[in-house]
């Protein structure tokens, strides 16, 4: 049997509620319960030339911000590229460059994860060949997988099949997934592509850890979660429930009490006041598959009332 992997991405998808500006305090005690809990790899946050704004170190996870942090033994660190940065007027070449200075050798992260929407996944795949040949392990994130259909999905995975690609991920961008799509896409990727295969799920109706947990009873082995959910929009499959389903699986002992510490004290706070998980506007958005950012920015903004979001969603939905 495969190896299943569990990767916990709270830093980079849980970023999107505040500005991925995580305190070195919380950083060090959420990576010391990521160990104690069987994850086996971290995503640290985004790296990204993207700097017109404010946002926090785990923004753009440079190596230097890396170096400061303590990481414990046995956790593998990752981060993401959004594919778009890799299509710009910058030669991707330079861009890549750019991102990553550093051989893997000579870099705290091990795997770089770039997510492309379906209109940009062939154009950023190239990237694959330039990370694999300094070293670093390469994960693709298929964006909005949801509305593809057979032939479109099998026509990507083929493309795919032509680089040097450690996993292939697809994402339930817009949370409208349920057990038997999921088989369903597993199904047809499997025609084409014989690597790892990932999930990441989003929690829009409530299907999130179902998702993952039949994702992985057909075969899938990267698993993705977030602590408490923390990810854009509803938020995705919990870490602390994923972790006791994969303790059981791989019969393992695991240690709890430094997540559950972390929760009490960070994550249950940051929830009240940000907000995310579902709600009946997310579980719409799942149901006539709205991107949850949509609905993330009505809720943050005070001058959208009841009526406003449920008109918008209801034009979106047309």
């Amino acid at each position: 049997m495969s190896t299943t992997i569990f990767l916990d991405c709270t830093l980079r998808d849980g970023g999107y509620y505040n500005a991925w500006d995580f305190s070195p305090d919380v950083i060090q005690k959420y990576l010391n319960a990521m160990q104690t809990v069987g994850v086996d790899i971290v995503e640290l946050g985004l790296r990204s030339m993207n700097n017109t704004t404010f946002k926090g170190a785990c923004a753009f996870t440079t190596d230097e911000f890396l170096r400061c942090l303590r990481v414990p033994s046995g956790l593998t660190v990752g981060v993401m590229v959004n594919g778009c940065e890799l299509l710009g007027d910058v030669p991707q070449q330079v861009a890549l460059a750019q991102l990553f200075p550093n051989t893997a050798t000579n870099s705290p992260v091990d795997l770089v994860r770039i997510a492309c929407h379906v209109h940009e996944f062939v154009q950023a795949l190239p990237a694959a060949k330039w990370l694999n040949k300094r070293g670093y392990k390469v994960g693709f994130n298929l964006m909005q997988v949801a509305d593809l259909t057979e032939n479109e999905l099998r026509a990507l995975a083929r493309q795919a099949k032509a680089y040097p690609i450690d996993v292939l991920y697809f994402a339930d961008s817009t949370g409208s997934m349920n057990p038997k799509h999921v088989a369903e896409v597993i199904q047809w990727l499997r025609r084409e592509w014989n690597g790892a295969l990932g999930i990441h799920t989003h929690d829009n109706l409530g299907l999130a850890l179902s998702n993952t947990l039949c994702a992985l009873e057909k075969g899938v082995t990267w698993l993705d979660t977030t602590v408490k959910g923390m990810g854009r929009g509803p938020g995705n499959a919990r870490t602390e429930e994923v972790a006791i389903e994969l303790a059981e699986q791989r019969g393992h002992q695991v240690n709890f009490v430094p997540l559950m510490e972390l929760l009490r004290e960070h994550f249950v706070p940051m929830q009240k006041q940000y907000g995310w998980g579902t709600n009946p506007y997310y579980y719409l958005s799942g149901k006539y598959g709205i991107h949850p950012s949509y609905i993330q920015e009505m809720l943050n903004d005070s001058r959208y009332g009841e009526e406003d979001i449920l008109a918008v969603i209801e034009h979106l939905r047309a």
